[in-house]
């Protein structure tokens, strides 16, 4: 059942389309990229996708990134000092990461730890 803004806003595509308003779009006939937001909540998805499109990061997705960053960081690094800096730091951000998620936590988000982890808990 739609509501009245939903109601609105289909009529006013409908009106749109009728007038050819969407025929010189760009990209028109390629297909949508779609974001994985699967670690947003439902129903916060729609606002951080509107702070994306104006630039604005939300603050799981700039600890997402740094994990990244860092995951990559770590491949370069040969002084062990240094090493052990970056891998608390990057344990200090999945624990971050981890516990601001409304879902529990799959090692498949991080393949490179699965074993590791997998190995704690079988012994």
């Amino acid at each position: 059942m739609m509501n009245i803004f939903e109601k609105i806003a289909e009529e006013k595509i409908r009106e749109a389309m009728e007038q050819g308003l969407f025929d010189d779009l760009p990209n028109k006939g390629k297909p949508l990229k779609f974001e994985d937001m699967s670690f947003v909540p439902e129903d916060l998805r729609l606002a951080y996708k509107i702070l994306k499109n104006a630039g604005c990061i939300p603050p799981e997705m700039e600890i997402r990134k740094e994990i990244i960053d860092l995951k990559d960081l770590l491949k370069t690094i040969d002084n062990d000092e240094e090493r052990i800096k970056k891998i608390r730091e990057l344990n200090f951000k999945l624990l971050k990461f981890n516990i601001g998620r409304k879902r529990p936590f799959y090692l498949e988000d991080f393949p490179e730890y699965e074993d590791k982890i997998l190995q704690k808990f079988i012994g």
